[in-house]
């Protein structure tokens, strides 16, 4: 432990970049498929730790989507994201916005219910646990078609007073977000908040088409808006939150080392930068592992820390007070920090 690791753990912090499919570590993995009687690909814990070796986003996917296979009745969805909750609040988060795959189970002949209420049940539980606040972001398949998103947001219509937020996730390559403009005016009109996974492996293209053809409020990732300069300059000005998950880059080899990572260089830019966890039982660390592990390769201060922590909450979709409680906080925090 470094003498930065408390302050890491007890800065005050949102998490805003958590697909909670990419929760699911492989002892719950192993303890969901005996209790629903769920064949899985792997014979241990351990061999399902060693396939976590991947490439690129693809390879990654394919894992992911075998180990969903296990989740079928909301107490599973539940049991996930308690479990999830447990590892934020332990890590300093008091506010996280969480997304969700619908598709992948409905696919698979799990009704949409089952999903969204274990996860609201979930939510529930973490409020009167830890105090943590939450809101659930329904996030789209992208190699899917823009039909099927429809009827998704269409299955999603009794809960779309608890849904904060679309987003839309998957396999980024040559499937650009202009592929479902109309679906997301659709939820524009709903009034629901969007956000979309752009510039990870996709090319800056992808992040202006984010901006200009779906009017997003944030960008995913965004790594790779740092290739422009026009594109830095406009998300500087626009003030646009970037959700960036370092672990998840460097195990997707997005990044081939964390040495390498934009974190700072964002900071540098006026970026509005937040740091994620993205898929943690996938990538190797929940979100306070990301905060050290950019700390250190790239040497951030207390103050690039902090700069990230409030980022993320002013990058939340919370109400303006609620934020301003959540700064007054971490202010305080901080406060105790310099003494």
């Amino acid at each position: 432990m470094t003498d930065i690791d408390p302050f890491i753990t007890g800065l005050p912090k949102a998490e805003l970049h958590l697909h909670i499919e990419g929760s699911l570590e492989p002892e719950l993995m192993f303890a969901l498929a005996e209790r629903n009687k769920v064949a899985i690909p792997f014979a241990s814990v351990d061999e399902v730790r060693a396939a976590y070796a991947f490439s690129n986003l693809q390879d990654f996917l394919d894992i992911y989507y075998a180990g969903a296979a296990v989740l079928c009745t909301r107490q599973d969805f539940h049991d996930l994201a308690s479990a999830y909750f447990a590892r934020a609040a332990a890590d300093g988060v008091l506010h996280a916005e969480i997304m969700f795959d619908p598709q992948t189970h409905t696919d698979r002949g799990i009704s949409f219910a089952e999903v969204v209420e274990g996860l609201l049940s979930a939510m529930a539980e973490a409020k009167d646990k830890y105090g943590m606040t939450s809101q659930l972001i329904l996030c789209f398949l992208r190699h899917l078609s823009e039909e099927a998103a429809f009827e998704t947001l269409r299955q999603a219509e009794p809960w779309l007073d608890r849904i904060t937020a679309v987003g839309l996730d998957s396999s980024e390559v040559g499937h650009p977000p202009a592929k479902f403009a109309r679906v997301f005016a659709a939820a524009r009109a709903k009034g629901l908040k969007i956000t979309v996974h752009a510039g990870e492996e996709g090319p800056p293209a992808y992040v202006y088409e984010a901006l200009d053809l779906i009017g997003t409020d944030r960008i995913d990732h965004g790594n790779r808006a740092m290739e422009d300069p026009v594109l830095v300059r406009r998300l500087r000005e626009e003030g646009k939150t970037l959700t960036v998950c370092p672990l998840s880059n460097l195990k997707l080899c997005v990044v081939g080392d964390l040495q390498q990572h934009p974190i700072d260089r964002m900071l540098q830019a006026g970026l509005a930068a937040t740091v994620n966890s993205d898929d943690p039982a996938y990538f190797g660390g929940y979100i306070a592992d990301n905060y050290r592990a950019v700390a250190e390769a790239r040497g951030l201060s207390r103050e690039h820390l902090a700069t990230l922590a409030r980022n993320s909450f002013l990058g939340s979709f919370l109400p303006s007070e609620q934020i301003a409680a959540h700064i007054a906080r971490l202010d305080e925090y901080l406060a105790t920090q310099a003494q």
